[in-house]
């Protein structure tokens, strides 16, 4: 599939996206670190306090001994004599410490919450906004399910791994660097004892990274299948129930459950492995320092105080280490998330030319040589040539898969034509040329499988205008001959449709879309297939109503029902992309085609049910 092949891709722009995400919360991070930085420097000067107490105030161990801006320190409070005599300093120091160290911490936790959901609301916002810019095709060609994966799986992945992961890295360098020049200073042997299995266990961490991150990349993919089919079913609730489908839509749903939780099984088994693995290594090193460390204090080449400092800081020099490895894991994870992510950010948005028009959408609609075929599929339109002047009707009446939906895509750029394809033209301009927005603003279309969101009857009609008075709502819904169905409403136009208006009939679904596309008042109108679902009568009320109150705009008509098309101006039948028959519908009546074979079936059914 072309959403797995491409986000298996590693992409080079990484950086770039999530500095782009980090608009916003990139001060919060920098004082997080700096907390964070301040922590690490309390963390070092706690085993110099206790080192000082042991050797130099509790002992006699001279303080030349003693690093120099230790000493320094130490002059400043007074002196060691003065320390002896007043331990309560050292006590001091300590708790001064603490508190600093705590007040960090709390300022590390509070700016890391706020810069996290900071940083989680601008990718919501960033990927959402992106998303409702992408082309048609582009959705048709994703998974809904997968697509809501990445937007909420995947950007917690990131955050977790920025907010948890890269915001400890001063605090790991710092610890590094501070716990390596301490050890040195107090035994430089017993610091090379210390580091000799540090290379093995960064090397066994950066060996087992490419293992997480295809592990990761699975689990991932397969989510998104999880998802995907999740959603699909949720949706079709009624397809399924309806055809006895529960027992078949669950097995598959279970099948592909446990291939999901087989891959968190095998990934957990390796991660086990390489903690488990990683805490024997750990512990193989603290015990030579500490074997080799009471071998140096009973040969009087450490004293008991460094011993004590050294042991605490080998313990912030090995959790630094362990942290790195815990990274990589983490930063194989966060990896697959940000590529993820990454592949609907990469997808092109929709975009008007350098010098996009905006021309009068009131004349002739021209269809000039155009041919067009979906990506892999073989052609679904062939040298369409077609006119519709300006206030007509056209109706189009073809066989399932004759290109009659194609067509009003094309129109409303839905799809963008390919170059060499022909073109078409709205008053003698190329709508290639015309701003989108002006474009779709000026088209009102009705598609053949009519959506409503999940909101009230009055917020799916207003959802083209926020502001739009209620008398133009109460007379698109009457042109539509909707009026009547609300009022049997115990609540009227604040009834809520349930979701993709689940609550209504087919017939209901589509007058109340037909509602909401003549509340545009456009001049260009599309009902692709839109009346299929209404009695004749109603449809003959409708069609009545739109050339009453909408006479002037230029209709377009796409049915399989000719008394739907019998008061077109003129009527196009499609045969398998191509132009079989035009003209006026008593025109047609007397040419051998389509049009004449449906309308003979048509009207003997009418017939039989007369009798």
């Amino acid at each position: 599939m072309q959403t797995e092949e491409k986000a298996g891709q590693i992409r080079p722009g990484r950086g770039k996206l999530i500095m782009q995400f980090l608009k916003g919360s990139k001060a919060f991070f920098i004082i997080c670190m700096i907390c964070a930085a301040v922590s690490a420097l309390m963390d070092m000067l706690t085993p110099q306090i206790i080192r000082i107490t042991v050797d130099n105030v509790l002992g006699k161990a001279p303080p030349e001994m003693l690093n120099p801006v230790i000493q320094k320190m130490m002059d400043t409070a007074g002196g060691i004599e003065k320390l002896r005599t007043n331990l309560w300093i050292l006590a001091a120091a300590v708790v001064a410490v603490a508190i600093i160290k705590s007040a960090a911490q709390y300022g590390f936790r509070v700016t890391n919450a706020r810069g996290s959901e900071t940083l989680v609301k601008t990718m919501r916002d960033t990927l959402f906004s992106h998303i409702e810019r992408l082309p048609f095709q582009w959705h048709m060609q994703n998974h809904t399910g997968d697509i809501i994966q990445r937007c909420t799986s995947d950007i917690e992945t990131t955050r977790n791994f920025i907010s948890e992961q890269m915001t400890s890295l001063i605090r790991i360098a710092i610890l590094l660097l501070m716990s390596i020049i301490f050890m040195l200073s107090m035994n430089i042997w017993l610091t090379l004892i210390a580091m000799i299995p540090l290379p093995v266990i960064v090397w066994y961490s950066l060996f087992f990274h490419h293992k997480f991150r295809k592990g990761f990349q699975e689990c991932d993919e397969n989510e998104g299948r999880l998802s995907a089919m999740a959603q699909e079913n949720l949706t079709g609730v009624r397809v399924v129930r309806a055809f006895g489908r529960e027992r078949y839509e669950r097995d598959r749903f279970r099948e592909q459950n446990e291939k999901y939780t087989s891959l968190w099984v095998r990934l957990g088994r390796l991660m086990a492995f390489f903690w488990s693995s990683a805490d024997i290594l750990s512990g193989v090193q603290i015990m030579l320092v500490v074997i080799f460390g009471v071998l140096f204090c009973l040969n009087g080449k450490m004293t008991s105080g460094e011993f004590i400092a050294f042991i605490s800081y080998n313990g912030m020099l090995v959790w630094p280490v362990r942290q790195l490895g815990r990274m990589i894991s983490e930063m194989s994870k966060a990896g697959v998330g940000i590529d993820r992510i990454g592949y609907i950010m990469d997808a092109e948005e929709e975009k008007d030319g350098p010098e996009a028009l905006e021309p009068s959408m009131n004349g002739d609609i021209r269809f000039e040589h155009v041919s067009f075929a979906y990506e892999g599929c073989p052609e679904m339109l062939s040298d369409i040539n077609l006119t519709i002047p300006a206030g007509t009707t056209l109706g189009i009446l073809g066989g399932t898969g004759s290109g009659k939906s194609t067509m009003m895509y094309l129109l409303d750029r839905l799809y963008d034509l390919p170059k060499g394809c022909g073109r078409i033209t709205i008053g003698g301009t190329d709508i290639a040329k015309i701003s989108l927005q002006h474009l779709r603003s000026h088209i009102g279309i009705v598609l053949q499988e009519p959506f409503l969101f999940s909101r009230t009857l009055k917020d799916n009609l207003t959802i083209t205008s926020s502001d739009l008075p209620e008398e133009e709502m109460h007379e698109a819904a009457g042109a539509a001959c909707l009026e009547e169905t609300i009022a049997g409403f115990s609540r009227g136009y604040e009834t809520f449709v349930g979701e993709r208006g689940v609550t209504l009939s087919g017939g209901q679904k589509q007058r109340a879309a037909i509602a909401r596309m003549l509340t545009q008042k456009t001049p260009i109108m599309i009902f692709d297939d839109s009346l299929s679902a209404v009695d004749t009568e109603t449809d003959a009320k409708i069609r009545a109503a739109l050339e009453k109150k909408f006479g002037t705009a230029t209709v377009i008509l796409i049915s399989h029902r000719i008394t739907t098309l019998s008061r077109a101006d003129q009527v196009l039948v499609l045969d398998h992309g191509k132009m079989a028959q035009l003209g006026s519908p008593e025109e047609l009546k007397k040419q051998p085609g389509l049009y004449q074979q449906i309308d003979r079936i048509q009207s003997m059914g009418a017939e039989e049910v007369r009798e």
